[in-house]
């Protein structure tokens, strides 16, 4: 349940021009480059070179259905940038997927790896087609052969694909046994969120929720919010919204609203989570739960100390922003927050802070897992998460300082930190030949 989109621009003063609401990712993460580089010293070059995927590949995948007769759909791989290590990102498998979508994510992906000082550059890639009406065999047809098509451009040292919307830890399975199969020899590292059983790590799943769980506590201690004051609403129940709301309830937060795509159970004096299912876990049940129902534009709209989208991109727009109520946004879906409304909250004195810090932790911890792959020994669960906290920690202190120095936005902070380091390596690397 994330949703996100993207095209192209030249000068870097388009950035402050308004945007459409239709605002696709690719747009998206142009004008925040663009954004960024306008407050640092970066030359033209490096943007220009910024601006553009290093490459973007194309592939027809032929399956044969369950009754016999054989689809061909479209799969893609954008990668973005490899400067400080090999490409990292999803795979999503769904209708709206296109070639400037997975560009543009592969673009996040560069400033999401770099915000979090990760030794990996951007990418992201999936297949247009809707996995809800394939079979399991049909769906592993698919990811084999998409395995396959992408065999000579993916791998542990150059391209490390994860799960995405509409993928999962079997998808992943899949992918590496066939990739594995062509190599000769079992190749874990070529893909991370793999199940545990299979080179996977432990806490893999969760990490996106933790580290939007462990950014939400570190960002309420700096405004001088404690938890057990502090009321929250989640949009989304599924894996990130659930396991943060988890998180924030057993850390002592009361979390009085958490939804899925038929409403949101509301609850002023606290919701009892662990007694909700996910939607891992019973899906598009939350509203079977509660007694109170309400729309999610409404929980957008309630009045709370935080607002955690976590379901959606694209929630909060120009139509609702001036409604948001809450003092603190935390983005726990990729791009929940056009950019016309990130003026209009900032204006208002909002504090949003953005996706690629706030819910870093799923490539955060797939570095762990790739590091794993790489050395062949697994850790503990409880490493895991420490490594996590301790991550997230230097990257929100990172951050702040940014924050503090330049009277910036949260989220400006987040790109010029990413920004910097990307432009500093591209600068110590040089162009070749």
């Amino acid at each position: 349940m994330v949703s996100q989109t993207d095209t192209t621009h030249n000068e870097s003063s388009e950035a402050t021009t308004e945007l459409t609401e239709s605002e696709s990712s690719l747009e998206t993460a142009r004008r925040q480059l663009y954004h960024a580089a306008d407050r640092l010293d970066i030359g033209p070059n490096i943007v220009e070179r910024l601006k553009h995927p290093r490459k973007v590949h194309e592939v027809a995948i032929p399956i044969k259905r369950d009754d016999g007769t054989v689809e061909v759909f479209t799969g893609y791989r954008a990668q973005h940038d490899s400067v400080r290590g090999p490409f990292k990102g999803g795979l999503r498998y769904h209708p709206d997927v296109t070639r400037d979508e997975c560009v543009g994510l592969g673009m996040w992906m560069t400033w999401k790896c770099a915000v979090m000082d990760l030794p990996f550059g951007g990418a992201k890639g999936g297949i247009a087609v809707n996995p809800k009406e394939l079979s399991p065999g049909e769906k592993e047809r698919l990811t084999r052969r998409f395995a396959q098509e992408l065999r000579d451009v993916i791998g542990p040292n150059q391209d490390i694909p994860a799960p995405d919307m509409g993928t999962d830890p079997q998808t992943m399975a899949w992918l590496m046994d066939a990739y594995s199969m062509q190599e000769g020899e079992t190749t874990p590292g070529v893909v991370t969120g793999k199940p545990p059983v299979v080179g996977g790590s432990e806490g893999r799943e969760e990490a996106p929720g933790r580290s939007v769980a462990i950014i939400t506590q570190l960002v309420c201690e700096y405004y001088d919010r404690q938890l057990e004051d502090t009321t929250v609403a989640v949009q989304g129940y599924g894996s990130v919204g659930a396991n943060a709301a988890r998180l924030l309830d057993d850390w002592g937060a009361t979390i009085v609203a958490i939804s899925d795509v038929n409403g949101a159970m509301y609850e002023p004096d606290g919701i009892d989570t662990a007694s909700v299912p996910s939607h891992d876990e019973e899906p598009e049940a939350v509203t079977t739960y509660a007694d109170t129902v309400i729309s999610n534009d409404e929980l957008l709209t309630l009045d709370v100390d935080v607002l955690i989208p976590a379901a959606l991109g694209n929630v909060i727009t120009k139509e609702n922003a001036e409604a948001i109520a809450a003092d603190l946004v935390v983005e726990g879906a990729n791009g929940p927050t056009t950019s016309t409304a990130d003026s209009i909250l900032a204006k208002r004195d909002v504090a949003v802070v953005p996706d690629i810090l706030a819910n870093a932790g799923g490539v955060t911890v797939s570095y762990f897992e790739w590091l794993q792959d790489i050395n062949r020994r697994s850790w503990s669960l409880e490493r895991v998460n420490d490594e996590l906290e301790a991550e997230m920690q230097a990257a929100w202190d990172a951050v702040r300082v940014k924050f503090e120095q330049r009277d910036v936005t949260w989220r400006d902070a987040a790109y010029i930190v990413a920004l910097s380091r990307i432009a500093e390596a591209h600068e110590a690397r040089g162009l070749w030949p």
